[in-house]
Order: structure tokens, then sequence, then C-alpha cells
């Protein structure tokens, strides 16, 4: 048996792990990569197996980052069924018909500017077409459920306390006259939030798949960001500001819901101030993810269910609203009244958040409040690092709104919560591979479970492959992880500069245009065409280096 890890094996995005036994191969997960110019552009790269050969997928939840290059599979070849929970495959229908729609949006703003320039014309990663293909594969089962994948596999789904139907997937796999074991943790929620029960503690494994978010970092206690994020908000609204929280769709956003119901009902004291603070979720996807949650009240934890048992529903109060129309959106940022907006994307990537930090960052009296991971290289990462100034839609914004990262409300497991799961085998799994998690958190996280359990994990560095049988695992590649990950930094230092070097070409083709309009010098356009040719072939220069590198 051997596996390979396929993403997620050096960052937090990308989830992807190919197990092959026999004539089976199946994959953990098919997630798209997310961050900056430098990861988005890793989407586009071949798959390291083929598609056609894989029997099916097992998915662990309905995160982008864990199910975003399924359309991708299925358009280059892939049949086989999708293994999911119920609740996943009700937020699969959300969240890949969205990214099939943006993928399609986001071609054609590149192709019109393509035109204008003479540059050849892209084709989108997937469409919503393929989206939609890709649903009719999905086979939803229910946590607890034994499935037999094929002869030689069967699956169990455990609830894993990160979003709504996420789960850890225990495998066992029959080889010759033994049978081995494989435990994919996903990703692990925090114990004791709201709505969703605590994860699953797995009592056997030959082999353990585990995710290091947090590895390295201890969260403050949930109701620490609740209390801070209720001051924040009543701080801000009083200095007549507007608070922005970027939010993930599916999870961070329905907890969000759930805290601020229970603020608005049991404080009160507050009630004059309240009353006229309106809670805008400016967010078709999170708007129709909440209606998926409702409707599958079945995972919830025993506290939500006694919300909905004394009639209360736990996802809505009087002063929320959803917008779902572009011009609904649009007049939140006409609208100078004190307010809370949350909105997508969580990572400040994309979507509509990207237009209200546009017109709220300048403004001191304004808040931005993050509530969930931010990867290396997006724009929420840089606002956290303290940025001054960011480029937003080819415009300068200087950041003066104050900036707060609560995470307390993360999804994610910290340090204490991974050990905790880790712990509670009640025997010591032959290997642990630790993925999912940026170089210090995973390297802290082993550190951890070799200095407390004895343990001596896999620090997963890049795209490597694993021979497992009943005793050992053994590297099939005799390069040491030290050695890929330096090759991988290297590789990454120069796709960060060919972001770098399209992003300026974005903000000169930009002001071009502005300049279109006045009446600008003949020897100023050529200056302009001569710098943005020099960086078109410098980026192609770079680009050819990369892919002649990764070969």
């Amino acid at each position: 048996m051997k596996i390979e890890f396929c993403g997620a094996s050096t960052g937090v995005t990308g989830s992807c792990h190919l197990l092959t036994s026999g004539d089976h191969k199946i994959l953990l997960d098919c997630g798209q990569f997310q961050g900056g110019k430098a990861q988005e552009a890793m989407n586009y790269e071949p798959f390291p197996f083929e598609p056609s050969e894989i029997e099916c997928v097992v998915l662990s939840h309905a995160h982008i980052d864990h199910c975003g290059r399924l359309p991708l599979l299925m358009k280059r070849g892939f049949r086989g069924k999708i293994y999911c929970t119920d609740a996943t495959a009700d937020l699969l229908d959300v969240m890949l018909k969205d990214s099939g729609y943006i993928h399609e949006k986001d071609a054609e703003w590149q192709n019109r500017k393509a035109e204008r320039s003479g540059r050849k014309k892209v084709e989108p990663l997937y469409t919503y077409e393929d989206s939609v293909k890709t649903l009719e594969l999905v086979q939803p089962v229910l946590y607890d459920q034994l499935i037999n994948l094929n002869d030689d596999m069967r699956i169990v789904f455990n609830d894993a306390g990160h979003i709504l139907g996420s789960a850890i997937i225990e495998l066992w796999v029959k080889e010759g006259d033994g049978e081995s074991k494989i435990v994919f943790s996903g990703d692990l929620g925090m114990t004791d939030r709201p709505i969703l029960r605590d994860p699953t503690y797995i009592k056997k494994a030959d082999y353990v798949i585990m995710e290091t978010t947090y590895g390295d970092r201890v969260h403050p206690a949930n109701s620490t960001s609740i209390e801070q994020l209720l001051d924040i908000v009543l701080k801000t609204i009083k200095r007549g500001g507007t608070v922005v929280i970027p939010s993930f769709a599916v999870g961070r956003t329905q907890e969000l819901i759930f805290e601020f119901n229970k603020f608005y009902d049991e404080h009160s004291e507050y009630r004059k101030d309240l009353d006229k603070v309106m809670v805008y979720v400016d967010s078709p996807m999170a708007t129709t993810a909440t209606e998926v949650f409702r409707k599958n009240a079945q995972v919830f934890d025993e506290e939500t269910k006694e919300y909905i048992l004394k009639g209360d529903n736990p996802l809505d109060f009087k002063n929320l609203r959803f917008t779902r129309s572009t011009a609904e959106s649009q007049a939140l940022n006409m609208n100078k009244e004190p307010k809370v907006i949350i909105s997508a994307s969580g990572m400040c990537e994309a979507g509509r958040i990207r237009h209200h930090l546009k017109h709220n960052l300048w403004d001191s009296r304004n808040s931005v409040i993050f509530v969930g991971y931010q990867a290396e290289g997006t724009l929420g990462r840089a606002l956290i690092n303290g940025a001054k100034e960011i480029t937003l839609f080819g415009e300068e914004i200087q950041v003066n709104a104050e900036i707060y990262n609560l995470e307390g409300f993360s999804g994610h497991a910290d340090r204490n919560a991974l050990f905790a799961w880790a712990a509670a085998f009640r025997q010591k799994p032959k290997q642990i591979f630790l993925v999912h998690g940026e170089h210090d958190a995973k390297v802290s996280f082993a550190k951890l479970l070799e200095e407390k359990l004895g343990y001596n994990p896999v620090v997963v560095t890049g795209n490597s492959e694993f021979e497992l049988d009943l005793n050992t695992a053994e590297i099939l590649n005799m390069e040491s992880a030290e050695k890929r990950e330096a090759e991988y930094e290297e590789i990454q230092e120069v796709r960060n500069k060919i972001s770098d070097i399209h992003e300026e070409i974005e903000h000169i083709l930009y002001n071009a245009d502005l300049a279109m309009g006045s009446n600008i010098s003949e020897d100023k356009m050529i200056k302009i065409n001569n710098i943005v040719q020099e960086l078109a072939k410098a980026t192609v220069n770079l680009g050819s280096a990369v892919t002649e590198e990764d070969r």
C-alpha cells in the first residue's frame, strides 16, 4: 500500500492524498490551492496521477481547500463516486456551483483585459456546468455508517466538529491476509463550540494522516473572543463606525449569527444601542449555506437543539438581514449608519469583502475583525500583519481602521486540542503523517508528540510518496526532506516574483486605462508599453524556468 501527498503537504490548502493498494486508487480530498497568485497558479498544473484511474474520492468536508478541484478532476477524466456525509453533500451543491461561477467570471475578466492588450485568452479552471456534472457523482452517507468502497476497502465517517458535515475518516484496507487501518483527521474542530458536536476521538489506527493548522498555537478561550467581539462592535458603533468581518461563508458565518442572536436576546442592558444596529450577511453563498445549516439540525449539538425545541431559531434574529443582489451589497457602502457587515471571502482574496474593505479601511472610525485562519500570501494575512497600505481594484487604500484578529473563533483545533485528539489513541500508531500546516506549525507539533507521547511523526514536505505495510512506513524517494523543502522554497520564491510582476502589470495597465481619457503624450504611452512588454517577457521567462524545474 502506498500513499502520496499531493496537496496541503507544505501549506494549508489544496488537500489531496492518493492511496494505492493493489489495483485500487482512491483520493482523500481534492481541494483547491488558495492564497496569493503563486498558490492559485498551482491549480492549473497537472495532477500527479491520472484522474481516470481514480476509483473514488472520500471527502472530509465542503471547504474549497478540500473539495475545490473535484470539478477539475471530473473535467480531466474522473468518473468514480464521491463519498461524503449527507450534510457535506448539501453544502457541496452550494460550494462547487459558486466556485464554478467564480472561475467563469474570473476568466471573462482576464479575457477582456487580454483582448485589449492582444494577449492570448485563458480558459476557466472549470465552469458552472462542470460543477453540476461533478455533483452527479456525489454519494451521500451518514455518520457511523460502514461503507464498502470495494472488496478490499471500507470506510466510516465520524464527526470532526469543524464545519457542518465535516468528518474524520476511518479507512480499513485489506492486504493479503492482513488488514491495515488508516485514519484521516480531515480538519478537526475545537471542543465546546456552538452549533456543532465535539470532534470524535478515535481509539485505534495503524496510520494517521493529521492536520496541524494550529500546531504551534493555543487559541484564546472562545468566550473571551466573543466578549472581545461584542466590545469591539459596541465601541465602533458608538463612534459612528462600521464593523467589517471577513468570514468564511460556511461555518464561521453561522457561528457568528448564533453568537449575535444570543447577544441580542440576552443583553437587555445594551438594548438602546443594539436596536439600531443591523447585522448584514452580505454573501449569497453564506445566505444559502445558512439555509443548509437550518435543514440539517440532526447533526447540531445539544445546546443548539435545545434552542430549537424552545421555539427559537438560533440562526436568525430581528436585526439580521441577508443581502443577495449586487445592488443591495453596493447600498451597504452608501449607507453611513453604524452597522455590522459579515462578508466572504474569509481571507479577503475574492468576493464582496474586497469592496467593503475598499470603502471602509481608510476610515479610522471603522473596525475590521478577522475570525478565521489567514494563509500566507493573502490580503487577510497582510492586514493582520500590520500593512499600512494595500491596493484594491488598482487603487491604493490607507489602512486607518482598527484591525483585530480573534483566533478564539477559529474552526480549527488549536495545539492543545490537536494533542488531546492524538493522545486519545489507546495504542501507539505505527506512523503519524503531519499535513495541512505551515512548516513551523508541523515541526512544533511533531516535537510535542515526540516529547509527550514518544511518537516519531513524519513532517510531510512537498509531494512525497510513502510505502506502508503492517510493520513500518518507509519513504520511497531517498532525497532528504530538508532538500525537498529547500527546493520547494526556491520554487515558491520564483512563483512569488511572478506574482509580483503580474500585479505590477495590472497596476500599470489600470493607470494606462485611466490616462487614456486625458491628454496623455505619445512618448508616455510608448514608455508605458515598453515597460509592460519587458515585464511580460520577464514573466514568461520566469514561468518557463519554474515549469522546467518542476519537471
